[in-house]
């Protein structure tokens, strides 16, 4: 099938296991091209911890300008011991979101075929949701400092930001998106007993948000609560939609009920598109098993399967998806954080056959 459009991507395997997986994802990303007929065009970029060790930045200054004109941004992982988690990630994920304004932080939870999830009795029918998590702003604000550091009166003011349009956009996404789904229905994550500003703000806004969308179902939880629910009740869940802190606890906690964050993917989206999105793998660069050749390469074909229905390919998208399933029915095809015995290798080699 000849070729007629072709994807620009701007491609940063980064640390650790982002270096073994996401060439994975590309090879898995060209076969499905190639069945569909399209162009994949890759630019990669050596953005990392072992940059920054070279140089001083995990970017260079002019970063964000080199990716900006790419269709879409393929990142890894980023971290790696030696370099603080807060140099890493204000150094690189954090600015390319902010910047971007990929303001929405999509994670997808679902019990695949052929995956055991801890709970008991749960099966893929039970545990089918999204985590929607507000990207740019709330309490991962950069407002705030220390004062009379290592003496005893040390003092850390952190101020999280709710702004009426930022919280505004995260909920009518949260909800635009469960209108494209079975069950269409909305559960907010709070914590407005204790947090007495920022989240009953959080919960009026999302009060205005279910009177836009009067068509779908709504729920609200403060998150401790939440957080047992996931365990307990994971069926009870369509779309989850929570600020910074809150949805980056959940959409770990989800792919873990869901049997492994090994197989999580992610997307940050610019839903204007106005700038490129950006995918990554949820796993981090998990420096124990890197260079080990057994990194479940799973979620970073989940990924681009994101990454591919964010671009207008549907149809090759869920071949992805389909061929993962197949892929995690075999244990000889499974990694062992999935109780399975292949290396990454052998795991892409059956996703490919799947592909066909």
């Amino acid at each position: 099938m000849t070729a007629s459009r072709t994807y620009s991507i701007a491609t940063i395997p980064g640390d650790g296991i982002g270096t073994e997986v996401i060439p994975v994802g590309q090879r898995a990303t060209e076969a499905v091209a190639a069945r569909f007929g399209f162009d994949v065009s890759w630019t990669e970029f050596d953005w990392s911890c072992q940059r920054y060790t070279e140089t001083g930045r995990m970017m260079p200054e002019d970063g964000i300008d080199r990716v900006r004109k790419h269709d879409a941004i393929y990142l890894g992982a980023v971290g790696w011991p030696g370099v603080p988690d807060h140099v890493s990630l204000w150094g690189l994920l954090i600015p390319l979101r902010r910047e971007l304004d990929q303001y929405a932080n999509v994670r997808p939870v679902r019990l695949l075929r052929g995956v055991t999830s801890p709970l008991a009795g749960r099966g893929p029918e039970d545990i089918d949701f999204i985590v929607v998590r507000e990207n740019v702003e709330g309490e991962y604000s950069e407002i705030g400092g220390r004062l009379y550091r290592g003496t005893d009166n040390e003092t850390a003011v952190q101020e999280a930001v709710f702004t009426r349009r930022g919280v505004d956009r995260i909920l009518d996404y949260a909800f635009e998106l469960a209108a494209k789904r079975k069950r269409r229905h909305v559960t907010s994550a709070t914590k407005s007993n204790g947090i007495v500003h920022t989240m009953p703000f959080w919960d009026e806004r999302f009060a205005e948000a279910a009177k836009r969308h009067p068509d779908i179902g709504t729920a609200q939880f403060h998150i401790d609560i939440l957080t047992a629910h996931f365990v307990q009740h994971p069926d009870w869940f369509d779309v989850v939609v929570g600020s910074n802190l809150f949805g980056d606890i959940l959409s770990d906690l989800g792919p873990a009920v869901a049997g492994s964050i090994g197989i999580a993917p992610a997307a940050n989206i610019d839903p204007t598109g106005r700038n490129p999105s950006m995918f990554e793998p949820v796993h981090g660069s998990a420096p124990d098993i890197a260079g080990k050749g057994i990194a479940n390469p799973v979620a970073a074909v989940w990924t681009a399967a994101m990454m591919l229905d964010h671009l207008g390919e549907p149809d090759a998208a869920q071949a992805l998806e389909s061929a993962i399933e197949v892929s995690l029915e075999n244990e000889a095809t499974r990694t062992g954080d999935l109780g399975g015995t292949a290396t990454t290798a052998e795991s892409e080699a059956a996703l490919l056959r799947a592909i066909g």
